[in-house]
């Protein structure tokens, strides 16, 4: 079944947004990409561009429990045993407003035994000065209180070199360790001494990151950036996000069973809340009936 994509630009960004999934397929500007992308053919590999929600990241064997009341979700990361990236990435969102320079996408996450409430989602895209900006806002339209969390999944793309070559900012003191065969949470390590500070920038090197960060450090306005540069080309992306993703997943994208498609990018994911935040509560966002919430970010040209 073919689905609708949507094409926006303005001040040199060129986007395309498709209809399922609100995926962001392509993002260039002045013709150089900004992320990783792929065809309009083709299905959407290794969650590019991804609209991820009402949980980023991996909730182990799919079982939570909420107010007292356990769930279980489909398990749909087998080889790890894991819930992935929530329920509204390979579902169609209807077209709310398309104009030159944007376009507004919604859906509802619909009650089910898995997760039994209802939120409304609507995401906004659009080009500017200052880059390719997604606004989300979620409203919980049921009658009972609902668990949530919302983070992009772009592959960020700094130039035609290696992504080994390219040069890191992260302003991240803390990082999340993970399990090394399932990458569930451990514990937070200060990143200090580890192959995961680039609190300084520095080359990415052979070093291979699946881990959610905190601590980020803020500019007087409450904006963290991370920065990503090609050193050769004198080219590089950033990635720009307030207060309400007080997390960050990055990723090397290494991906040893599909060497065609490893570290071709580095997976930028502003997060409202860490992996395994639908058991551990931790920066849980918590939808009263009525409530609304709201995040977003941008990512620009360097």
């Amino acid at each position: 079944m073919n689905h609708p994509e949507y094409r926006i630009e303005g001040d040199g960004y060129a986007a395309v947004v498709l209809g399922l999934g609100a995926a962001v397929r392509e993002l260039t500007y002045e013709g150089r990409p900004l992320v990783v992308g792929f065809g309009p053919d083709e299905d959407m590999p290794n969650f590019r561009g991804a609209f991820v929600a009402p949980w980023p990241n991996r909730i182990a064997d799919g079982r939570y429990t909420f107010d007292g009341v356990d769930h279980e979700l489909a398990i749909n990361e087998p080889e790890r045993v894991t819930a992935l990236h929530g329920l509204v990435f390979d579902i169609p969102w209807t077209l709310v407003e398309h104009t030159a320079s944007s376009v507004t996408l919604g859906c509802t996450i619909e009650p089910s035994a898995a997760y039994p409430f209802t939120v409304a989602l609507h995401a906004r895209f659009g080009v500017g000065p200052d880059g390719f900006r997604t606004e989300v806002t979620a409203l919980n339209t049921g009658s009972n209180r609902a668990p949530y969390g919302v983070c992009p999944h772009p592959y960020l793309v700094a130039g035609t070199s290696a992504l080994d070559d390219w040069v890191l900012e992260l302003p991240a003191s803390t990082v999340l360790t993970v399990t090394a065969d399932r990458l569930l949470p451990v514990g937070r390590e200060d990143v200090d001494g580890t192959p995961f500070d680039f609190r300084s920038a520095h080359a990415l090197g052979d070093v291979q990151i699946d881990h959610a960060f905190t601590g980020i450090q803020r500019d007087a306005a409450g904006f963290a950036t991370v920065r990503l540069m090609d050193p050769a080309d004198g080219t590089g992306t950033a990635m720009t996000w307030d207060e309400s993703c007080p997390w960050v997943q990055i990723h090397t994208a290494d991906l040893p069973k599909k060497p065609e498609s490893t570290r071709l990018g580095l997976a930028v994911e502003p997060m409202t809340c860490p992996p395994e935040a639908f058991n551990s509560g931790e920066d849980l966002v918590v939808l009263e009936p009525g409530q609304t919430h709201r995040t977003g970010w941008t990512i620009s040209a360097l």
